[in-house]
């Protein structure tokens, strides 16, 4: 066969491949719309089930050869498909209830992500002794601490409504995020550290280089925001064309997260502030029909990325690959399995219940408190574990996807298993766990806006009309402090109303956003006169 024919066979293939991916992606998304109302699943788990269900048949009309279509890739999840969610959700937050909390949030998901990594970790070098792994140096196991650290944000996006548990919305996923860009940022360290001699120096380099890479990674997020705000503003491109000011909203979206790869800073975060800053000025900037469109592109843009990956990773699991490496000793996967699982639920306990007492004692209002059933559903909605476990998993212990060392290929299959089981079980439990714990009220249904205003969806309001005003939550207006004791004793409402006196004076006039009325004929803001 000759060298055309063969690339003939592999484009063939290929096309095969994708034709029936993006079937099963279609199914995917039927079988979630007839399963919406259902209390027990949702588009993940559906996803994950039909991956799981194909990689099956695959592997039998393959007679046991082949289970997947494609190797899964980290650089196909973290350059392709994990920034369109992650820059939705900044773009679609309730950005008053999360910088509302904002200390917490950042309490769980970098000091948390720590103590669960460091619980993690010291746990499997002691309980792999007795069990016939392999041979792991200290670096391997403080990888799989922070491989196994990481939560899903992606399925917590899923399972947690924002409109009926907005406190427990804003903690778990705002916590996922910063986890997930902690446990990366670990990871990495953990990989360019010499952990031969390890002293109380890389502990204060490690310190260091998170706080330097927090700092950085967010004020380029905010930047690439603020830029794609003055360029709209200044140039009102939507006079001669929507379709220019829509894709520049997502290319600058999409550049800030590939600057931010380029110079090894956090990716996840610097598009998630990005992806704030838009949604507050940016989107308030492009005309009408753009801010539709925007809103509904970035939506569906995320919505499919989510549903790709748990497919992708579904039908990795069932890999005869990796399997084969550990057929002759199943006892010891199931018992690392076992073991990661009870590591993970223990990691997760330390840290958040701890954690939620010091929150609870800053916290001056018990209507702010975490209360002990909403501590539950945190520590419960954060046991999933998804695809950036399996990312580190498999840049960790393989080689361009494929695994040639029985120790590594029992830590990819003990990943997989892991990742299907805490999806599947701990996310078909938290709606109906949420619902016995927390009752909705009906009352509850009175935090819906119908603004037409903001980038939200029609059906599920995603930016509160109430999140810019000075007026509290619960209607009543935010007494402004006259003295320090009272600044001290107000924090976020001070905070809150000094940020909203500088937006309005400084911010607003170069930047935009709502509200902002350009002098300016024919500025994409310009509002007819009443």
């Amino acid at each position: 066969m000759g060298i055309m024919e063969r690339l003939a066979t592999s484009d063939h293939a290929s096309i095969v491949s994708m034709n029936l991916f993006v079937a099963l992606l279609c199914a995917c998304i039927v079988i979630g719309h007839l399963l919406e109302e259902n209390r027990w699943m949702n588009e993940s788990i559906t996803a994950l089930i039909i991956g799981l269900g194909t990689g099956v048949v695959i592997l039998l009309i393959t007679a046991g050869k082949n289970s997947h279509l494609l190797v899964f890739s980290e650089d196909l999840f973290f350059i392709y498909l994990l920034p369109p969610i992650i820059f939705n959700a900044g773009f679609q937050v309730k950005k008053k209830q999360f910088f509302r909390n904002f200390m917490t949030i950042m309490l769980f998901g970098a000091v948390g992500t720590l103590v669960s990594w460091a619980v993690i970790s010291f746990g499997a070098t002691q309980l792999f002794k007795g069990i016939d792994v392999g041979d792991f140096d200290i670096g391997d196991y403080l990888a799989i601490g922070a491989i196994f650290a990481a939560t899903d944000s992606v399925c917590t996006l899923q399972v947690l409504n924002q409109d009926e548990t907005p406190l427990l919305y804003s903690l778990v996923f705002g916590e996922g995020v910063v986890n997930d860009a902690t446990s990366v940022v670990l990871f990495n360290a953990i990989q360019s550290f010499d952990l031969s001699k390890i002293d109380h120096t890389i502990a204060l380099h490690f310190i260091g280089s998170f706080l330097y890479l927090f700092f950085t990674s967010t004020c380029l997020g905010v930047i690439a925001g603020l830029l794609s705000a003055y360029i709209i503003k200044k140039l009102y491109i939507g006079r001669h064309s929507t379709d220019r000011e829509v894709a520049l909203m997502m290319l600058m979206a999409y550049l800030s997260y590939m600057l931010a790869e380029l110079f090894y800073l956090s990716g996840i975060l610097t598009v998630f502030f990005c992806g704030i800053v838009m949604s507050h000025y940016t989107w308030h900037n492009v005309t009408t029909s753009s801010r539709i469109t925007t809103k509904h592109a970035f939506a569906t843009l995320s919505f499919v990325a989510e549903t790709f990956i748990f497919l992708y990773v579904g039908m990795d699991a069932m890999d005869i690959e990796k399997w084969s490496f550990v057929s002759d000793s199943p006892g010891t996967s199931v018992a690392v399995s076992s073991i990661l699982l009870a590591l993970v639920l223990l990691g997760r306990a330390a840290f958040v219940f701890p954690l939620s007492f010091l929150s609870n004692l800053a916290k001056k209002t018990s209507s702010e408190k975490i209360t002990f059933r909403q501590q539950i559903i945190i520590w419960w909605a954060g046991l999933m574990r998804g695809a950036v476990s399996m990312a580190l998993a498999y840049n960790k212990f393989t080689s361009s996807g494929h695994t040639h060392l029985r120790a590594n290929a029992i830590m990819i299959t003990s990943t997989i298993s892991v990742v299907l089981f805490s999806t599947v079980v701990f996310g078909l439990l938290t709606k109906p766990l949420i619902r016995f714990l927390l009752p909705i009220s009906k009352s509850s249904s009175s935090f819906v806006s119908s603004d037409a205003g903001t980038p939200k969806s029609i059906n599920i309001p995603l930016l509160d009309n109430q999140q810019d005003s000075e007026i509290d939550i619960n209607g009543q207006e935010i007494v402004r402090p006259s003295s320090l004791r009272m600044l001290l004793t107000t924090p976020t409402h001070t905070v809150h109303r000094l940020w909203r006196k500088f937006d309005d004076t400084f911010m607003r006039p170069v930047f935009g956003g709502r509200g902002f009325v350009p002098l300016d004929p024919g500025s994409p803001t310009e509002r007819n006169p009443h």
